[in-house]
């Protein structure tokens, strides 16, 4: 045989021998690994998939292995927010703050947990610290943009709280949550048109398996006071197709069709509604309207008498009683309504009396 060919095999052999060391290398050096590191990796995995009651085990046994751990304890603290077990999360964050003060992200967890426990005088100081420490170290955190924004939202800080999360939609552009907290405080303070732009944003940036319903409830009752009432019923049906048992999305919906001039299917949702709830006189009250846009006026009357029963004080019942009892020829009584309205402080009652009612 020619040296090649020796030569060749030799070349050979030396590439197996090397990649069997290196196997071998690779298989020692996982085994040599601290057993609570492995329990960390693997449970933050677990919390990527958000796969959080998983994640807790794997995390409960890493801080067992090692009892200073802090970043393990963090990670518990997070899940039992994801969770929304909040006196849990406040003992894990008091135990890595015991082992490494001063932490950006001890920090930040500890204001999140402070939020949720409504400490609020606590949670300003602990996110204000938060965010000292992350410009001093150059982090680009955008969350703690949008829990100083929340904050400030509780605090009726609308301009701040707003300009918080313009912050951190400029260091996260995809950041959802902060675009739906913004279109929250622009609908508080009646900014209907920059709310409806804020959720259309959020919504574009969903994707199939990341859809906040919530975006979706929100803009619907954006649509209604902007008068689109078509628009309106188009998202409350996809909140609805995923939370079929809210009974105040039911109502709303029914709302939206009346206003639509779809009374059949108004009636359809407000019966939904009344049988998870029977004793909402809203949702009576709404239904008697519909019922009266059919011209079905003694079943619509029955609903206003119900609504009444449930709210004495309901100004606008006794409002759309009057009007179906016009509707049926019941002069006197219509007046009556009308009459109990404008007391209850109806602006519309007046008119309607100086209109139909005077000399009566």
């Amino acid at each position: 045989m020619s040296i090649n060919f020796y030569l060749s095999l030799l070349i050979s052999l030396f590439l197996t021998l090397n990649s069997f060391a290196q196997n071998k290398n690779k298989t020692a050096e996982k085994d040599t690994t601290p057993l609570s590191e492995r329990q960390y990796k693997d449970a933050c995995k677990l919390i990527d998939s958000a796969k959080y009651k998983d994640a807790l085990p794997l995390l409960k046994k890493a801080v067992k292995e090692k009892k200073d751990f802090w970043q393990a304890f963090n990670k518990m603290a997070l899940v039992n927010l994801k969770l929304e077990k909040y006196k849990d999360a406040e003992k894990d964050i008091d135990k890595s703050n015991q082992i490494m003060p001063g932490n950006y992200e001890t920090q930040k967890l500890k204001g999140m947990t402070q939020f949720y426990l409504n400490n609020f005088k606590e949670c300003k100081i602990t996110l204000d610290t938060a965010l000292s420490i992350m410009l001093a170290q150059k982090i680009d955190d955008a969350e703690i943009y949008y829990y100083r924004a929340m904050l400030m939202y509780k605090g009726k800080s609308n301009k701040n709280a707003i300009e918080s999360c313009e912050s951190a939609i400029e260091l996260n552009p995809k950041y959802i949550d902060a675009f739906i907290l913004k279109a929250e405080i622009r609908f508080s303070t009646k900014e209907y048109n920059h709310a409806l732009k804020e959720l259309n944003d959020a919504i574009k940036l969903m994707s199939d398996g990341k859809i906040s319903y919530q975006a979706y409830k929100l803009r619907a009752k954006t649509k209604f006071e902007l008068k689109d009432f078509k628009g309106a019923v188009t998202d409350w049906s996809v909140y609805i197709d995923a939370t079929p048992n809210d009974e105040e999305a039911l109502v709303s919906r029914g709302a939206a069709r009346i206003n639509n001039n779809d009374n059949t299917n108004a009636i359809v949702d407000l019966d939904e509604a009344i049988k998870i709830n029977k004793k909402n006189p809203v949702a009576y009250c709404y239904r008697g309207v519909a019922k009266a846009g059919n011209k079905q006026y003694p079943d619509a009357l029955k609903d206003f008498d119900t609504s009444i029963k449930l709210k004495f004080d309901y100004a606008a019942a006794y409002l759309n009683r009057a009007a179906t009892r016009m509707a049926s020829k019941d002069k006197q009584g219509a007046c009556d309504d009308l009459n109990k309205a404008d007391g209850l402080g109806d602006e519309m009652a007046m008119k309607l009396i100086e209109k139909y009612c005077k000399g009566r």
